[in-house]
C-alpha cells in the first residue's frame, strides 16, 4: 500500500472541516477525491504534503509508504515534495513564478532534488518539456509564464511537478480554468504519463465526467466527510448516495465518455 489515509480530521479557527476521512491508493491506482466545493477534498489534498493554511490543524493518520506523515518536520516533507510526492494546482498562473523563466522553473527542482548542475539541469527541463508535449520545448524554455497560454501554462506545472519522477502525484483541479478542448488534452496527458511511469495518482474534482477520464476508483465527499466511495464504473452505473446521484446528473455532458473508467 503506498498511501494510506486513516480517520483524518481538520480543524480551522475551531470548526471540523474534514472528520473522519479515510482512504487508500495502492501502488500505481488512479484514486479520485471528488465534491461539491467546501466538501473538503482540497484540504485533504493539501494535509497530505503539509500544505494546509496557518491555523489548520490536522489529526488521524497519514502514511506513505509505511511512514507516517502528520507530525513530519518541515524540512523532512519539503524534501519529500517533488521527490517522491508531485503536485499540481488548478491555477498554474499562480503556482509559477511570473520573473523566471519556465525552463529555470522546471530545472529548479531537478538541481533541489538530484543535485545537478545548472547546466545539466537545464538540459533536463528541456527533455521536460518535451515529455510534457510543449512546441518547441527548446525555445519555450526561454519564456515567462505570461508569455504561454493556460494549457501551455499547465503542462509547465505538469513538468515541473513530474520532473523528478515521484511516485505519487496529487492533482488538485488541474483543468478547471481550461476551456474543453485543452482539458481533454491535459487529461489525456496526465493518464499517459501516470501509466507510463506506474505512479499513483490522486485527482481532486468536482466533476465526475472529467474523473471518468483519468481515474478508477473513487471517494465521494460532502461536507468533510466520506459519503461513499468504490471503483469509478459502479459510482457511474449504480450511485448509492444523493451526493454521487446529483454529481452523476451535472457531469460535463461534452466530456462524457463512459468507457473512460474501465
Amino acid at each position: 500500500m503506498s498511501l494510506e489515509v486513516r480517520d483524518l480530521t481538520i480543524d480551522i479557527a475551531g470548526r471540523r472541516v474534514v472528520d473522519g476521512v479515510s482512504f487508500d491508493v495502492p501502488e500505481g491506482a488512479r484514486v479520485g477525491l471528488i465534491g461539491e466545493s467546501g466538501s473538503g477534498k482540497s484540504l485533504t489534498a493539501l494535509a497530505l504534503l503539509g500544505l494546509l493554511p496557518d491555523g489548520a490543524v490536522a489529526g488521524g493518520s497519514i502514511r506513505w509508504q509505511g511512514r507516517e506523515l502528520l507530525g513530519l518536520p518541515d524540512r523532512e516533507l519539503a524534501k519529500m515534495r517533488g521527490d517522491e510526492i508531485g503536485i499540481v494546482f488548478q491555477e498554474p498562473r499562480t503556482a509559477l513564478n511570473p520573473i523566471r523563466t519556465v525552463g529555470r522553473q522546471i530545472a529548479e527542482s531537478i538541481r533541489i532534488h538530484e543535485g545537478l548542475g545548472r547546466r545539466t539541469a537545464l538540459a533536463r527541463a528541456v527533455s521536460e518539456a518535451e515529455r510534457v508535449h510543449l512546441p518547441g520545448p527548446a525555445q519555450i524554455v526561454r519564456r515567462y509564464p505570461h508569455q504561454l497560454s493556460g494549457g501551455q501554462r499547465q503542462r509547465v506545472a505538469i513538468a515541473m511537478a513530474l520532473a523528478c519522477r515521484p511516485r505519487l502525484l496529487i492533482a488538485d483541479e488541474p483543468t478547471t480554468a481550461l476551456d474543453v478542448t485543452i482539458q481533454a488534452e491535459i487529461l489525456d496527458l496526465l493518464r499517459t504519463l501516470v501509466e507510463r511511469d506506474g505512479m499513483s495518482l490522486v485527482f481532486i474534482t468536482h466533476d465526475l465526467a472529467v474523473l471518468s477520464q483519468v481515474a478508477t476508483h473513487a471517494v465521494v465527499l460532502e461536507d468533510g466527510r466520506v459519503v461513499e466511495s468504490g471503483p469509478l464504473t459502479t459510482l457511474l452505473t449504480a450511485p448509492s448516495s444523493p451526493v454521487t446521484q446529483g454529481l452523476l446528473r451535472d457531469a460535463t455532458a461534452t466530456l462524457w465518455r463512459p468507457g473512460g473508467a474501465a
